[in-house]
């Protein structure tokens, strides 16, 4: 990477966007630190840049549409281009299965599967700008069928976030068909876009109940994001380079 690497990502206050924004910080690229809490984004931005980081807190909130143009308009005017999206901003619903309502899948489904539709699309035209575009959709291992299929495995016992694993798996599926698009059609070919699964990392999201740190979550994201000419695209990929389907 070169120290004129654009990158965004949201949801970077905290946690694996804060620990996504310092490794690609660390790489010489200069983030854009989306917070949809101005005040928490700035606080988090300042730690960075006294690291000597080039970092900037962006207002973000994801699932405001004309929030998100407006940024998108922000970078045109100031970068001309986007060279990495990490889409990061996330929600979760710990209802018990049973009890989940459609209002409460509604309610996870903005967050994470079409406010992840509303970024991408306003920041194609930047991505598309940008020499080696990269997108990263960061899912989840509670996204897997082949993980959650076996009765007795841990994450079919995990029976209390039927609307975050199911828009991650929604997710996945978006990143899937992007790719197909991406290489389709001329002029977007350069693209990659890739589902990043970090695991059962320590973070607000699990009430930080592993022992696997954020920055160790983090390090398939930034490995996503700065792939080279060659790398994969439509992926679905832990930190082990699997891809757990």
């Amino acid at each position: 990477m070169v120290s004129s690497t654009v990158a965004l990502v949201t949801g970077a206050n905290k946690g694996l966007g804060f620990e996504t924004a310092r490794q690609l910080g660390r790489r010489g690229a200069t983030v854009l630190l989306g917070s949809r809490d101005p005040g928490r984004g700035e606080a988090a931005a300042a730690v960075l840049r006294e690291e000597g980081l080039d970092v900037t807190a962006v207002p973000l909130d994801v699932t405001d549409a004309a929030a998100v143009r407006a940024l998108a308009d922000r970078l045109r005017a100031e970068h001309g281009r986007l060279d990495i999206l990490v889409n990061n901003a996330g929600s979760i619903d710990e209802t018990p299965i049973l009890d989940v309502s459609a209002e409460q899948m509604r309610r996870t489904f903005e967050t994470n599967v079409f406010a992840v539709t509303e970024v991408t699309h306003a920041m194609l035209p930047l991505l598309r700008a940008s020499t080696a575009g990269r997108i990263v959709n960061v899912a989840s291992t509670t996204a897997s069928f082949a993980l959650t299929g076996e009765i007795d495995s841990p994450y079919a016992a995990a029976e209390h976030i039927l609307p975050y694993s199911s828009s991650k798996a929604a997710l996945n599926m978006i990143t899937v068909r992007y790719a197909q698009a991406f290489h389709r059609t001329p002029g977007y070919e350069h693209l990659k876009i890739n589902s990043a699964s970090p695991g059962h990392v320590a973070t607000d999201l699990t009430h930080h109940g592993s022992s696997r740190t954020a920055a160790e979550g983090a390090r398939i994201i930034v490995h996503l994001a700065t792939l080279p000419a060659d790398g994969p695209s439509g992926g679905y990929l832990s930190d082990a380079g699997q891809q757990p389907w």
